[in-house]
């Protein structure tokens, strides 16, 4: 095996350049220093917000403080992950997390004060022209007011934080220390060691012996576990219930989607279309039957490649160039943010000896963002270059359009525009593809981003809502019902054509999302959003660049809803979901004419 450059060894080109950040650690210093000088100034506005021009003054200390903050943070964190064994930036790292901490301490007046102000004061504050630019976080304030107990009973919350997080914790540590799965046969029929990490290896393999083995071996170890497994789940749902109960929402959904001001409906409706759309999936899995030549298709067999394995060498160079052509119809602004991006090393490119994995956008307001990656010379590389050049961008258009306070976008938001460079990537190279093993090959893999990200993530969504209910009904949720719930959704979601294998029924018990109540949903609109956004930008052009562009530039100005909405995606109906889905339908139509000619 190669030996991993270390990171003096790798080019100035392909290293992000920190310095426009801080241009040394003495730089970073004299900023940390003001900082610090700036909490101690934080305690004289205590019990002063009543007065709006304390208020204002104490709001300016907080957003001066918090950027503060984040450029030392985010500096000294990316100096961290460039070489995650170097002891000097560890130690920055450290300092960093704990200036943060104590930051948010020295200002965790701010909020309750507010709150205790009567709604007639709080009103007052809102309209008051020289609290203009805090008029959203007032208004947000005022939104949660209903939501937040007396101090003395919002006291006792902040005790019970720490029992609350048991389930999550306990959870943590038996799937990923304490349970221990047997030897399975690889390929070559040797006794190999199965993990987390290794069984999705084997069910990409191309021999069905070794897919069932590793499926079967990874259920029957969680179900000797059911009982444990169902227990922690369950406690789960009481925590979640016990909160919705106490801070007096109507059930657990609600008060998960509360936080964004999410509207009900974006929840049901995501369910109730995939349900619609249906009939798609069951196509898709007669498809992957064919594709595969088994008479039966079965649960092992959904990762099993369909296509040969067509090897796609794409250099970093490469890779680029391809991104920025599909991208033209992003419009010349969005091209030149983008060249900027690839020119002005905002980018980390290649691993090295010590370097943080995988891939990220990050970055601190006032300075352009910075994309971390470790590339290597292929497809999906290439992938997550335009995805996270599509978070870097968001970030970008937000900060230039936006105070501080209102820049940053919410997790709704978040995935819609890396997903959204995704979606023009893959249509541009599937309309100048005229291989049919390449287009066939591009397809199959598109095709199973709906299934993982639209189809798959509803279906957990679904799920959870199920439970919840259930428990919020009074009923108990035993291992057998839990089991029974899974089981009747995933013979729901694959169709007829579909053997669903009874091991199944065990797979709630390993998805840790689940211990992140109602969050999976956010992935399916977060796709559903950004092709629906594609479709339009494709169809339209420039009108619907612009509105696009106004999302980018929206940040979290506004709640997530409203912002989509002003962009033309009314995640509060079913269409944009209707126009992933009539995408979908396209992938899987194109995808039938190829297999016709094979």
């Amino acid at each position: 095996m190669s030996q991993l450059p270390k990171r003096s060894e790798t080019a100035e080109e392909f290293r992000w350049k920190l310095e426009d950040l801080f241009a040394d650690r003495k730089a970073w210093d004299q900023e940390y220093s003001a900082a610090k000088a700036l909490i101690e100034k934080a305690s004289r506005f205590q019990g002063k917000l009543s007065d709006p021009a304390e208020l204002k003054a104490c709001f300016e200390l907080e957003d001066e403080l918090s950027l503060h903050v984040e450029r030392l943070y985010v500096y000294a964190n990316m100096r961290h992950h460039e070489d995650t064994a170097e002891a000097d930036y560890q130690a920055l790292s450290d300092k960093s997390k704990k200036l943060s901490v104590e930051t948010g301490e020295a200002l965790s007046f701010v909020t309750p004060e507010v709150l205790s102000l009567s709604d007639e004061a709080l009103s007052a504050m809102i309209d008051d022209p020289s609290l203009a630019k805090y008029r959203h976080t007032l208004e947000e304030m005022r939104r949660q007011k209903a939501h937040v107990l007396s101090k003395s009973e919002e006291a006792l919350l902040a005790q019970v934080g720490n029992v609350s997080s048991a389930p999550s914790t306990i959870f943590g540590m038996l799937n990923n220390a304490d349970l221990k799965f047997p030897k399975v046969k690889n390929e070559k029929g040797e006794e190999v060691e199965l993990t987390h990490g290794s069984y999705i290896q084997f069910l990409e393999s191309r021999n069905g012996k070794v897919r069932k083995e590793a499926f079967e071996a990874v259920y029957d170890t969680y179900g000797k576990l059911k009982n444990t497994l169902a227990s922690t789940l369950n406690a789960n749902v009481t925590k979640n219930t016990f909160y919705a109960k106490a801070r007096k929402y109507d059930s657990a959904l609600d008060m998960s989607l509360y936080g964004d001001n999410i509207p009900k409906s974006v929840y049901t409706n995501l369910i109730d279309t995939i349900h619609k759309h249906l009939p798609l999936m069951y196509r898709y899995m007669e498809l992957r039957k064919k594709l595969l030549g088994v008479d039966e298709l079965h649960m092992y067999d959904l990762f099993a490649p369909l296509v040969e394995e067509f090897d796609m060498e794409i250099s970093f160079e490469d890779a680029k160039k391809t991104i920025l052509e599909s991208l033209k119809p992003l419009g010349d602004d969005y091209l030149a943010v983008l060249r900027e991006g690839f020119e002005e090393r905002w980018i980390d490119v290649y691993e090295n000896e010590g370097k943080r994995s995988g891939a990220y956008s990050w970055g601190a307001y006032g300075t352009h963002p910075y994309v971390l990656l470790n590339h290597k010379d292929n497809l999906n590389s290439m992938f997550t270059l335009t995805h996270e050049m599509g978070h870097a961008l968001h970030s970008y258009y937000s900060d230039n359009a936006q105070i501080y306070r209102d820049a940053q976008y919410t997790i709704f938001l978040a995935e819609v525009a890396s997903t959204l460079n995704e979606a023009l990537l893959m249509n541009y190279l599937l309309d100048k593809s005229d291989d049919v093993k390449e287009k066939m090959y591009l397809l199959t893999y598109y095709a199973d981003q709906f299934r993982t990200t639209v189809f798959r993530q509803t279906m957990f969504a679904e799920f959870e809502k199920i439970v919840h209910e259930r428990a919020e009904a009074g009923e108990s949720l035993t291992p057998q019902e839990l089991s029974k719930i899974y089981y009747d959704l995933n013979v729901l979601y694959y169709g007829p054509g579909m053997v669903v294998d009874k091991n199944i029924e065990m797979e709630w018990a390993r998805i840790p999302h689940f211990y992140t109540s109602f969050y999976v949903y956010k992935y399916a609109t977060g796709f559903s959003a950004a092709t629906s956004f594609s479709k339009q930008i494709l169809d339209e052009g420039a009108p619907a660049v612009e509105r696009y562009l106004g999302f980018l530039k929206s940040g979290g100005s506004d709640f997530s809803i409203n912002i989509l909405k002003k962009a033309g995606v009314d995640m509060s109906t079913p269409e944009p979901i209707e126009q992933a889905m009539s995408v979908f339908e396209e992938l899987i139509g194109q995808l039938e004419e190829l297999t016709a000619k094979k």
